[in-house]
C-alpha cells in the first residue's frame, strides 16, 4: 500500500484550524487501517445533517435523554442553588440545557464550552433573552483540553453538564481521561451530568446508524465532501459507500467509508491508495451497562451516585460527584 511518509507543506498560518485538519486527515489516511477523527464530521452541512439524523424514528439517543431530562429535571438541578455555576462541555446550540435551565429558580451563571463561535453566540443571545438573570459566559474551546474557568466564577460551587453520550465516541481508557480533565477543571465538590448511552439488541444500534433514508450515510460521506472543499482532494464521493456494523467483543458500533473499487485519491499533494472494499474507520460509539459506565467514572476519579433512565433502559443520565477528599465517597 502506497503511504504518505511527510505532512503536506503547512499554511502560512500554522495554527489555524485547516492546517490542524490537514494534518489530521494526512495522518488518518497514512495508517495502514485509514481512519479519519470524528471530530470533522461538524462544518456547516455536517451539524445540519447531525440534526437531521436526531429526528429519525431510528435514532433514539437525543429523544429519549431530552425525556429522561425532562422526567427528573427537578431531581437532576435540585442542589443548584443561587450564585452558582453550570459548565456545559460541547454545548452547540444549549438547547437540552434549557430542560434544566426551566428547573433552576435561582440566579446562576452558565458557562457553555464549544468550538464553534457561531454556535456560543447564538445560544448567548437566546438564553440571555429568554433568561434575562442568567449570567452566560461562553468558552470558544476544545473541551477535550484543559480548561481555564472565568477567574471571577472559580470560587462558586459547579455543575458540570456533557449530555449526547459524546462520551460514547472515546474509548474507554480515553473517557476516563477526558472526565478527569473535566474534574480538574470543575474542581473538589462539584457534580457532573452526563448522557450514557446504553447496550441493547444490536438490531436497534445499527438501525440507527445506517437509517432507511440515508441520512447518516450523507453525514458520513459529508466527510469526503470536506476534504475535497478545504483540503483540495479529489475524493470521488460516488466511489465510498456508508457502513455501520456493531462489534460486541468491543461494545461499540463502528461507523465506516468503505472504497467501492482501487482508487487513488490526492490530498494536499500526497497520493492515497484505496483497495476495493478497504474502509476508512470515521467513527466509534461505544455503548455500556450502567455498572460498566460507573466503573470508568470511578476509575477516572469521579464517585458514582444517582442515574435516571427510561423505562426500556435505552439511555442514561448519571450524576457523578469529584470528591473532596479525593477517594471513593460512595
Amino acid at each position: 500500500m502506497s503511504r504518505a511518509q511527510t505532512l503536506p507543506k503547512a499554511p502560512a498560518h500554522v495554527d489555524t484550524p485547516e492546517n490542524e485538519f490537514a494534518r489530521a486527515v494526512i495522518a488518518g489516511l497514512s495508517k495502514e487501517k485509514k481512519t479519519l477523527p470524528c471530530r470533522y464530521f461538524y462544518d456547516a452541512r455536517g451539524s445540519e445533517l447531525f440534526e437531521d439524523i436526531t429526528r429519525l424514528p431510528e435514532y433514539y439517543p437525543t429523544r429519549t435523554e431530552t425525556q429522561i431530562l425532562r422526567d427528573h429535571a427537578a431531581d437532576i438541578v435540585g442542589e443548584i442553588g443561587d450564585g452558582e455555576l453550570l459548565v456545559e462541555f460541547g454545548s452547540g446550540s444549549s438547547l437540552k440545557t434549557e430542560i434544566l435551565l426551566d428547573r433552576i429558580a435561582s440566579s446562576i451563571a452558565y458557562v457553555p464550552i464549544d468550538v464553534s463561535q457561531t454556535a456560543l453566540a447564538d445560544a448567548k443571545r437566546r438564553l440571555t433573552k429568554r433568561y434575562p438573570e442568567l449570567d452566560v459566559r461562553p468558552i470558544e474551546a476544545d473541551f477535550s483540553r484543559a480548561i481555564a474557568l472565568p477567574a471571577d466564577l472559580a470560587s462558586r460551587r459547579k455543575t458540570g453538564f456533557f449530555p449526547g453520550s459524546t462520551i460514547g465516541n472515546l474509548a474507554p481508557s480515553d473517557a476516563q481521561s477526558l472526565l478527569s480533565i473535566f474534574g480538574r477543571a470543575l474542581g473538589e465538590g462539584s457534580r457532573l451530568i452526563i448522557g450514557v448511552d446504553l447496550k441493547k439488541d444490536p438490531r436497534v444500534l445499527i438501525e440507527a446508524y445506517d437509517d432507511a433514508e440515508g441520512v447518516t450515510a450523507a453525514f458520513n460521506l459529508n466527510l469526503l465532501h470536506r476534504i475535497n472543499r478545504e483540503l483540495g482532494g479529489d475524493f470521488d464521493e460516488q466511489g465510498f459507500r456508508h457502513r455501520a456494523l456493531y462489534d460486541p467483543a468491543k461494545g461499540r458500533v463502528e461507523m465506516h467509508l468503505v472504497s467501492a473499487r482501487n482508487q487513488r485519491v490526492a490530498i494536499c499533494g500526497r497520493s492515497f491508495r484505496f483497495r476495493e472494499n478497504e474502509t476508512i474507520h470515521t467513527e466509534n460509539s461505544y455503548k455500556y451497562t450502567l455498572d460498566q459506565f460507573r466503573d470508568v467514572a470511578r476509575a477516572s476519579g469521579w464517585n458514582a451516585k444517582r442515574v435516571w433512565t427510561d423505562a426500556n433502559k435505552q439511555f442514561s443520565v448519571h450524576e457523578l460527584i469529584w470528591p473532596k477528599t479525593g477517594r471513593d465517597i460512595g
